[in-house]
Order: C-alpha cells, then sequence, then structure tokens
C-alpha cells in the first residue's frame, strides 16, 4: 500500500466514532480473510490485545469500557516493550567484555590449580 493511501485511510478512519471504526475493522477483516496475500502477522502481546478486544467486542460490551481497557493494555505493553529492551540491553552489556576483564582472566587461566 503507498503511502498516500494509508494517510487517506487512516484520516478517513480517525474521523470516525470508534463504534463506526470497529465496523470498517470487521469489513477490513473480512476482506483479509477473502484476498489477503499473506496473513498480517503481528506480535504475540498485540495478538493478545487483539483477542481481548474481540472476545469484548463479542461480549457486546460498550465502547467506553472496550476503550479504557484497551487503554490500559496499550500502557501494559508499551511497559512491557521496555523492560524487554532494558533487559536485552543488560545482557548484551553483561555480554560484553571489557579488555581488562578479558586480560584478568586470561591470567587465572594460566596460573596452574593448587598453587
Amino acid at each position: 500500500m503507498n503511502d498516500i493511501l494509508r494517510d487517506r485511510l487512516l484520516r478517513k478512519l480517525d474521523a470516525l466514532p470508534e463504534d463506526k471504526a470497529y465496523q470498517v475493522l470487521d469489513y477490513v477483516e473480512f476482506l483479509e480473510s477473502k484476498y489477503a496475500e499473506r496473513p498480517a502477522g503481528a506480535p504475540a502481546f498485540q495478538r493478545a490485545a487483539e483477542t481481548l478486544e474481540d472476545t469484548l467486542r463479542a461480549g457486546r460490551v460498550p465502547v467506553n469500557i472496550i476503550r479504557g481497557t484497551m487503554d490500559a493494555v496499550g500502557k501494559a505493553g508499551r511497559l512491557l516493550e521496555k523492560v524487554a529492551a532494558a533487559g536485552k540491553a543488560a545482557v548484551e552489556q553483561a555480554s560484553k567484555k571489557s579488555p581488562e576483564n578479558q586480560k584478568a582472566n586470561e591470567k587465572v587461566e594460566e596460573t596452574p590449580p593448587g598453587q
């Protein structure tokens, strides 16, 4: 999809009330199931959030309740992304050895045990 079409669609969606936007989503998912060349992939947390949202919609939960729930889920998702990034950075930092640490490890390895 080209950028102009994507921007046009987003602009039109932003103008709709939320309950109508859900109708558009339903139609897009129908079209995707019929005509998509490849399925739209999403990270695991995103898929879980979408499943929750679909379950709430199927239960006829009011749109304002769904919005509040999904806002909270979105905030939790962003927090998890930050925690994951911090964990990854910590692992990368710990796995990097400074030249001083490498030299100290080499000296320890050269010394025979028990002396």
